[in-house]
């Protein structure tokens, strides 16, 4: 049994309890403080980065990483109060991390590029973009991938790495758009009554911008074909009508106009031996 004494408890609560009341309770003051600071800092934050009008995905991820960064340093800070060696612990955080990092590489590339994605936002919601190998219009941007939906229907997740280290395309970033197509007419036809009938058709088209000119030449002189470039502009929305429509026109025109298309043809002659 161990006999303490009056003077003995009064020594061990001044050299130990006391001085460790005061510690737990100062740490605690930190934690309590240092988190509504924290807090503040944060919101601050955040409402600096939506006046920047970045994407609200982005904006509550920084604010994420900036108040885990932040506690971390409070956390660290009560930690010391109470006589904790921060030393080692920070070592061991350092550590981990870097473990952590090397084991997710191909993650944290995504990551890094889904940041920049949202960031630099080089194309949005809705744009129809070719990058990292498909072409689709975006439905989502993530931290990690983007989703897109293919013309027919079908929906692609993509390595944010894949878009941001490549090239990207988007078809929607502008307002207007040209359509190139190409026509071709026999030899033998009349070349100013086609590029007339060429001209007529797209002066006819509600659809075909005034501004820019559309442009309407020949462009070669091919093996069997002199061929057309008829390059108009339209609104982006506009683009596949009318290259299709147009297309289509263009062939029913030129049959009422006795105007050939010609196509390659080849002349097999075969000689029979005895």
């Amino acid at each position: 049994m161990f006999d303490f004494t009056q003077d003995d408890m009064s020594k061990y609560l001044d050299d130990y309890i006391i001085p460790f009341a005061i510690d737990l309770a100062m740490a605690i003051v930190i934690y309590v403080v240092g988190k509504f600071v924290v807090k503040l800092l944060v919101a601050a934050f955040g409402k600096l980065l939506a006046k920047s009008k970045y994407d609200e995905m982005l904006i509550n991820f920084l604010k994420s990483i900036v108040n885990a960064v932040l506690m971390l340093f409070v956390i660290i800070a009560a930690l010391n109060e109470l006589g904790v060696d921060t030393t080692s612990l920070a070592a061991i955080i350092a550590a981990a991390g870097l473990a952590i990092g090397l084991s997710l590489q191909g993650s944290l590339q995504n990551f890094a590029a889904g940041v920049m994605l949202l960031v630099f936002r080089p194309f949005k919601k809705g744009d129809f973009v070719d990058a990292g190998g498909v072409a689709g219009s975006v439905v989502s941007i993530g931290v990690f991938s983007t989703i897109m939906n293919t013309p027919d229907n079908k929906e692609i997740i993509v390595p944010n790495g894949n878009i941001y280290g490549g090239n990207i395309i988007n078809f929607s970033a502008k307002d207007t758009r040209r359509v190139d197509m190409k026509f071709g007419i026999g030899y033998g036809d009349d070349l100013l009554k086609a590029k007339k009938v060429l001209e007529e058709m797209v002066g006819a088209d509600d659809r075909i911008l005034a501004d820019p000119a559309p442009t309407v030449a020949v462009a070669e002189l091919g093996d069997s074909s002199v061929n057309f470039v008829v390059r108009p502009w339209v609104k982006s929305g506009d683009y596949w009508g009318v290259m299709f429509d147009f297309t289509e026109a263009v062939k029913l025109r030129f049959d009422k106009e006795d105007i050939s298309i010609p196509f390659p043809q080849m002349d097999v002659h075969v000689q029979k031996q005895d």
